[in-house]
Order: structure tokens, then C-alpha cells, then sequence
């Protein structure tokens, strides 16, 4: 549009002045809509040309292969947790038994039928009291009492009587000194 067509039809200048500020209103609007299209598109065809040379399907295999990797590292971190957490359990309920030397009685217990139990703190309970009983000796007995006495020293020194000495002997049965 033009400014001498608008004079010709017989518009004013406020008129053609108005006009073509509303046209240029228009205009503006549209031609900055087009640069921000060019802008994209070169955006874009940028882009395109990284991945010129880029074979998709090499990285989709890159990607599943990545994945599967995640995966087993999971696994692996899960399983290490469960065991972590299984031989906590172990120990610990092991210790309530009083073994003599922990690493003495794990032989003798199926720990991987343990790990698979459903109720493993049962299980293992059960397992330590079945060690136990057949093979006391890797535990210790705390039932046996400790008797002390007194013996003479090398000057003959005696207790005075029978009577002290018992008390004595009954003092050191009961861990009362």
C-alpha cells in the first residue's frame, strides 16, 4: 500500500497517516513472526547437520546396552544390601548364643537355605540350636560356676576355721567377693 493510491481515492493525510499506522501495526506483527520461523529453521537445520554421519541404530544398541548395564548394577547393589542385611542378622542372633568363635560355627550352618527362608530370624535362630546341640563345644557354657579359694602362702598362714573358709567358698561360687 501507498501513500499516493490512498491520496488518489481522496483520503486526508490524518486519515492516511492513521491507516498506515494500523497497517504497519499488521505488518510488524507478521514480519516478526516470519524472522522468529527463519530463526527456528536455521535452528533446526543445525541441528540436522550434528547428526549428519550418526548411525541410529548404533545408538539405539548403545542405549539398550546401557540399560541392561543399569540394570544388573541394580541387581548387584540389591543383592549386596540383602546380604549386608542378612549377615547383620546372622551375627547378631548368633552372639545371643554365646559362640565360642563365629567363623567356627558357620561351617556347620546352610546359610544360602537361610537366605532364601521366608522367616529367616526363626530359621536362624533354629539352625544355631541345632549347632548347638550337636556341637557344644564351639560354645561357651556360662552355667559352669567358678569355685575359688584361698590357699595358704608360703608362711602356712590358715584360715581361722571351717566356718570362714565355707563362707569364703560361698562368697566366690556367688561372684561375691
Amino acid at each position: 500500500m501507498k501513500t499516493e493510491d490512498l491520496q488518489a481515492k481522496g483520503l486526508s493525510q490524518d486519515q492516511i497517516d492513521y491507516v498506515m499506522a494500523e497497517y504497519g501495526k499488521d505488518i510488524n506483527g507478521i514480519k516478526q513472526e516470519r524472522d522468529n520461523y527463519k530463526t527456528q529453521l536455521s535452528t533446526a537445520q543445525t541441528t540436522l547437520k550434528s547428526f549428519e554421519g550418526v548411525n541410529v541404530s548404533e545408538l539405539q544398541g548403545k542405549i539398550a546396552t546401557l540399560t541392561a548395564d543399569m540394570a544388573t548394577k541394580e541387581a548387584e547393589y540389591q543383592k549386596q544390601l540383602a546380604d549386608r542385611d542378612f549377615n547383620d542378622l546372622l551375627k547378631n542372633t548368633a552372639e545371643g548364643y554365646k559362640p565360642r568363635d563365629i567363623k567356627a560355627v558357620m561351617p556347620f550352618i546352610d546359610v544360602e537355605k537361610l537366605k532364601a527362608s521366608k522367616n529367616q530370624e526363626q530359621d536362624i535362630k533354629a539352625a544355631i540350636e541345632s549347632v548347638k546341640k550337636e556341637k557344644a563345644y564351639l560354645f561357651q557354657d556360662v552355667a559352669i560356676p567358678r569355685v575359688v579359694s584361698q590357699t595358704p602362702g608360703p608362711g602356712g598362714e590358715k584360715t581361722d576355721d571351717t566356718r570362714t573358709r565355707a563362707n569364703e567358698a560361698l562368697r566366690n561360687l556367688l561372684g561375691r567377693e
